[in-house]
């Protein structure tokens, strides 16, 4: 990792805890909107979005992630952040977006092979801000093959 660069992120909170994903992989963000459901879909796919005439697959990013319980969430402050991923464009449902933040990334430490519950697969590393711990996720490992092409099959119909 080169010392000096910097992140910019763009933060958000699942329960208690606290996510990073690069900004430049932000499209935008929306308060929560009516999702049409979806027949057959993936437990963690809530449906999909008209966004300016695009339709957009949401995910629960909580549900995705194991997350059971729901405390934390509420109407007022749940969001969903667009998102594209490897030229795919997905809403990601969060309980609440923070802040955008800029931190060198020599303070991004390896992720441990657990942290808050989720598998360190889906971690690019631990941020490490005075007193909280930012978990940065890699948001193209969440989808295996099999969710992937559910979720490309969803925005071509």
């Amino acid at each position: 990792m080169n010392d000096n660069r910097i992140l910019q992120l763009v933060t958000f909170k699942l329960g208690h805890e606290e996510f990073g994903v690069d900004i430049l992989k932000v499209q935008e963000i929306n308060r929560m909107m009516d999702i049409t459901r979806i027949p057959n879909a993936p437990p963690f796919i809530e449906g999909v979005i008209n966004l300016r005439g695009k339709i957009i697959p949401i995910v629960d990013l909580r549900k995705r992630l194991g997350f059971l319980d729901m405390d934390g969430r509420s109407e007022k402050t749940t969001r969903i952040i667009v998102i594209e991923l490897d030229g795919l464009v997905l809403g990601f449902i969060v309980d609440s977006v923070s802040e955008v933040l800029r931190i060198p990334e020599n303070t991004i430490e390896p992720a441990p092979s657990i942290v808050g519950g989720i598998e360190s697969e889906y971690i690019e590393g631990v941020g490490k801000l005075d007193n909280r711990l930012l978990i940065l996720l890699e948001l193209t490992r969440l989808f295996s093959s099999p969710d992937r092409n559910a979720l490309e099959n969803i925005e071509m119909n």
